[in-house]
Parts: C-alpha cells; sequence; structure tokens
C-alpha cells in the first residue's frame, strides 16, 4: 500500500478562492432571487476562507521572523557582524509587520476599518527598514567594518531566501483574494526581507571566500531607495489592490 505524502511547500500554495463570479458577463448575473442570494452567501464564505489562509500565513510569518530575528542576533553578536545583526533587527520589523496583518485579518467589519491604518503601519515599518539599512551600510563602509564569517549566519541567510519568495506569493495569492491593499504592502515588506538574505547571504560568502568585506554595505545602499518608495506608496495607499499571483 502506498502513501500519498503532501509537498514540503504545500502550504504556500494551498487554493486561493476569488470573489469575481457575478460580474457582467457571468451567468450568476441570470440567477432567480433565492439562487443569488446562496450565490453570494456562497462568496462571503470563501472570502472568510481567504481571511482565514491570510492568519496563518501571517502567524507564519511572525514564527519565522522570530526564529530569524534570534538566530541572526545570536551570530551576528558572537561573530561581530553589523550585517548579520541589522538583518536580525529587520526581522523584527518584519514581526512587527507581521502583527500588524493579523491585527488587519481579524474577521467581520472592524477588520476591513482597519485596513487604512493597517497600510500606513506598514508604509511606516518600510520607511524605518530603509532608515536603519542606510545608516548601517553607510557607517560600515566608513569604518571598514567587516562582517566576521559565520556558518549559522549563512544558513539562516539561505533558508530565508527560500522560505521569503514562497510566504510573499502565497500572501500576494490572498491579497487577491480579499482585495486588501494591507497584504499587498505586507508582501512587498517579505519581498524586500528576500532581497536582504541575498544580499546578507552574499556579503557573507564573499567576505568569508574572497574577502570582498565592503559588498554587503554597498549592496545595502542600493537597496534603500526601493525600500523607501515602497513605504512611501504604502503611506500614500498607492499599492495596487490586485495584483498577479
Amino acid at each position: 500500500m502506498g502513501f500519498d505524502l503532501p509537498h514540503p511547500f504545500a502550504f504556500f500554495n494551498q487554493p486561493v478562492f476569488s470573489r469575481t463570479e457575478g460580474q457582467p458577463g457571468n451567468p450568476a448575473l441570470s440567477l432567480s432571487v433565492p439562487a443569488a442570494n446562496a450565490h453570494f452567501g456562497m462568496n462571503e464564505e470563501l472570502h472568510a476562507l481567504n481571511v482565514k489562509r491570510g492568519r496563518r500565513l501571517e502567524y507564519f510569518t511572525v514564527g519565522w521572523n522570530l526564529l530569524e530575528a534570534f538566530v541572526s542576533l545570536a551570530a551576528g553578536l558572537a561573530a561581530g557582524s553589523i550585517a548579520l545583526i541589522g538583518f536580525g533587527i529587520d526581522s523584527l520589523i518584519e514581526t512587527s509587520s507581521g502583527l500588524i496583518l493579523l491585527w488587519r485579518l481579524r474577521e467581520g467589519e472592524e477588520g476591513e476599518r482597519r485596513e487604512r491604518l493597517a497600510l500606513k503601519l506598514v508604509g511606516w515599518s518600510l520607511l524605518g527598514l530603509a532608515a536603519y539599512v542606510g545608516f548601517e551600510a553607510a557607517r560600515s563602509l566608513v569604518l571598514h567594518e567587516e562582517p566576521e564569517r559565520s556558518w549559522p549566519g549563512i544558513i539562516i541567510a539561505a533558508l530565508s531566501l527560500i522560505v521569503m519568495p514562497l510566504l510573499a506569493r502565497a500572501k500576494r495569492k490572498v491579497a487577491l483574494g480579499i482585495n486588501s491593499r494591507a497584504l499587498v504592502a505586507d508582501s512587498k515588506q517579505t519581498d524586500i526581507c528576500a532581497y536582504l538574505s541575498a544580499i546578507l547571504l552574499g556579503g557573507l560568502m564573499l567576505n568569508a571566500f574572497l574577502g570582498w568585506w565592503w559588498a554587503d554595505p554597498l549592496a545595502g545602499l542600493i537597496m534603500v531607495p526601493m525600500i523607501a518608495k515602497e513605504g512611501w506608496e504604502s503611506l500614500r495607499g498607492e499599492t495596487c489592490p490586485v495584483c498577479h499571483p
């Protein structure tokens, strides 16, 4: 007898239900009144399922980033690595973003009313992240602070580089299903965490194997304008409410 084992990344690929039924040209428009009521009731049920999935993704985000912060901060303090310490603090900012979205994704009308405030809080988190990365990167370049070789840091950065793009893509799918700009903005911050993971991994490995100490802070400076732009757009509410999965 054989068993079907779940795919290791199945959590990120659960189906997302859209609320687009009933649009012009859709057969749902021709339903009778009782059938139409049942149809729209089903839409509300599917919306609730999407909201619940969004909450599960945010719980995972909070848990992962707390683990990431603990490992990065511990490894950074042990190795004297500014890059790892900065990455750990970034993970704490990501945790705050996840908590903001958990607040937003509570079911019911109260959750909908929190949308605008949640979007602004995510934007401020992005701007704070941009300021921190820019300051630390500039200081590292001026003071010639070289990140030390740290295998725990390399491992956590590599794992984050795998997990974060999958998590961001799953968030965008759910955001499409519930039409949430705040969740789109949070997915962009998750993307930024993946970019910073790549920067950290590249900096640690180039320094460890080639002695290129300046690679990490220089890449951090390049990322700052994009981080700040996303934060500003979130504050102004310009994040696209519907994005492709």
